[in-house]
């Protein structure tokens, strides 16, 4: 046994009498029909909180009080917090002693149940004590409102987006000695999570710190019950949504709804001391480097190879970036997702999710390392969502980053912006819940007749003749796709015909069977899904000929940007595979 769990040789660790129930997704007490009375997790005030934990108790100071144990050590009652009694059933005469027990699932459907989506933000360590941890850990979590920022909340029968955010903020027990120790914080490190509506694929999106944005207004709760507009910020650096002029993390939704298109669900905010608990908690995260690093400004200093880091260590490599890639905040971007993928890896193990101790040192640590919106400030509501989370499989998990190039403003380069086309099509990407990552669970047959549409010869350019209309409900938008069509892509046959009678949601393009060549070659053209071909009739065009019908839809990103840019991810992007160890260079 470890420092961290060592007790006396004749007490029994009560944290070993505690079994997952696979039904439930919960830790449930199990004792010998003998014992009179255990430990069990009860009210925070019960017990005093141990250090290294973030916010420390009150009267502690971040420091042992006289007569406890000392760093590295603790008493085995201190397993799980508090004690309360419970009365245990006796046997019933003649039953032989103990309850005849259900035949137990096998290790490989508890790790299905508890694996994958908590993005090694331990949304499911939240979950390890059920009720009786219930108040406990409760009182543990921070909350701030998120202003109608969001959704409202995740629903189980949609896709879930989830804000992570990592602040620089120096402040608070643990975390100074880093910087500017009066640092109000910004969005340091931000993170979009998107898991797919039928929870077969996740897409984790970093959003660099340094990309120019125009950050907009933020409606923002006052102490006092008031709310306080706080003024937008045009081209500004993304990390000062959080933090800088009092903006609080409704406004870093507000941002990345107007970068991507996407509303989040719900938001959690960390600091330095979450990297360092957490992977303390899970008793180390294994990495792997490329070359040997010594890195003076953040405290790093590791060889070539592999390394269990935790703690500290595990801080200084998340905060690293001098001595990885080209030296900027992209190439420390792309070691954070390496140790967050490994995090994941180790989370996931049976290591930790058949370790009830495990279980419970990560319900802690997590629930005090995180800030969480209102409508997820419970354990219940937590737990909830991270077993939603937890039907993910981690080889449909990838890391990517906002596609950038440089500021073409500047002489000097410090900042970037998002790449005009690439950026775009990935964010579609995700609207449309595509993966990132190739997903065998869409319908053969249905995959099959869609695809079809799009194959076979294609006519020349100058052969489609085709009518466009617009259906998008954006001003000038036939006009604009018409130009493009005859300037750029060589459509001369081509003619808008003004408004269709209705607003549509998705782009749709009508031929006849003989027409179908035509249709691909347009299709390809403008980036057209399968599903937007819908064969059929021509109509006559101005001229008496038969052409094809071109409705543009509410998908309609502008001329030149493919509509279905949510089928084929943008060349060249970057992603980790979260189920995939990379050696940093």
């Amino acid at each position: 046994m470890d420092a961290q769990g060592r007790g006396r040789a004749e007490n029994i660790d009560p944290a070993d009498q505690w079994v997952l129930n696979p039904d439930t997704g919960d830790y449930e007490l199990r004792l010998s029909p003998s014992a009179e009375q255990s430990t069990v997790p009860g009210p925070r005030s019960s017990s005093p909180r141990r250090g290294g934990r973030g916010r420390s108790a009150p009267g502690r100071e971040g420091s042992p009080r006289e007569g406890s144990p000392g760093e590295g050590e603790r008493d085995e009652r201190r397993a799980v917090p508090g004690q309360r009694r419970r009365r245990v059933k006796e046997p019933e005469p003649g039953s032989g002693g103990r309850r005849k027990q259900k035949p137990r699932k096998s290790k490989g459907k508890k790790v299905m149940v508890w694996t994958g989506g908590t993005l090694a933000f331990l949304l499911v360590a939240g979950c390890a004590g059920g009720y009786l941890y219930y108040q406990h850990l409760n009182d543990n979590i921070t909350s701030i409102d998120d202003d109608g920022a969001g959704t409202g909340g995740f629903s189980k029968d949609r896709a879930i987006n989830i804000l992570v955010m990592g602040t620089d903020k120096r402040s608070g027990s643990g975390n100074k000695g880093y910087g500017d120790e009066g640092s109000v914080g910004h969005a340091d490190t931000t993170i979009l999570l998107h898991v797919s509506k039928d929870r077969t694929n996740a897409t984790a999106l970093s959003i660099p710190r340094d990309m120019i944005v125009d950050i907009p207004t933020c409606p923002t709760k006052q102490k006092d019950g008031s709310t306080k507009d706080i003024q937008p910020s045009q081209k500004a650096r993304f990390n000062e949504s959080l933090g800088q002029y009092d903006r609080t993390p409704s406004c870093t939704m507000r941002t990345v709804k107007a970068i991507t298109g996407i509303t989040p669900d719900h938001f959690m905010v960390a600091d330095f001391n979450a990297v360092k608990t957490l992977s303390s908690a899970v008793g180390g995260v294994e990495v792997c480097l490329a070359k040997d690093i010594d890195d003076p400004k953040s405290h790093l200093k590791l060889s070539e190879g592999k390394h269990t880091i935790a703690g500290e260590d595990a801080l200084a490599f998340v905060r690293t970036r001098h001595s990885v890639g080209t030296g900027g905040d992209l190439s420390r971007i792309e070691l954070q997702q390496q140790f967050l993928s490994a995090l994941m890896r180790k989370l996931k193990s049976n290591d930790t999710l058949t370790s009830p101790k495990k279980m419970i040192e990560l319900a802690e640590a997590g629930t005090e390392a995180l800030t969480v919106d209102s409508k997820i400030a419970d354990i219940m509501k937590l737990k909830s969502l991270g077993m939603e989370l937890g039907k993910l499989d981690m080889k449909n998990l990838s890391f990517t980053t906002v596609p950038v190039v440089d500021n073409p403003a500047e002489k000097v380069h410090t900042t970037v912006v998002p790449a005009p086309d690439k950026a775009e099509q990935l964010f579609a990407m995700m609207r449309a819940d595509q993966s990132l990552t190739e997903v065998k669970k869409q319908q053969k047959k249905e995959k099959a007749a869609v695809a079809a549409r799009l194959k076979g010869p294609k006519a020349d350019p100058s052969e489609v003749r085709v009518d466009i209309y617009n259906g998008s409900g954006k001003t000038g938008a036939a006009q604009t796709t018409l130009t493009w069509l005859q300037n750029t892509e060589g459509v001369l046959k081509s003619s808008q015909l003004g408004n269709a009678p209705s607003v549509i949601k998705k782009t749709t393009l009508e031929y006849a069977p003989d027409q179908a060549d035509q249709a691909r070659r347009l299709a390809d053209i403008m980036g057209l899904p399968g599903a937007a071909l819908k064969a059929g009739k021509s109509e006559k065009n101005a001229q008496g000929l038969p052409a094809m019908k071109l409705t543009l839809g509410g998908d309609f990103k502008g001329a030149g940007v493919p509509v279905d840019a949510s089928s084929k991810a943008p060349k060249d992007i970057k992603k980790v595979e979260a189920d995939k160890t990379v050696c940093a260079k």
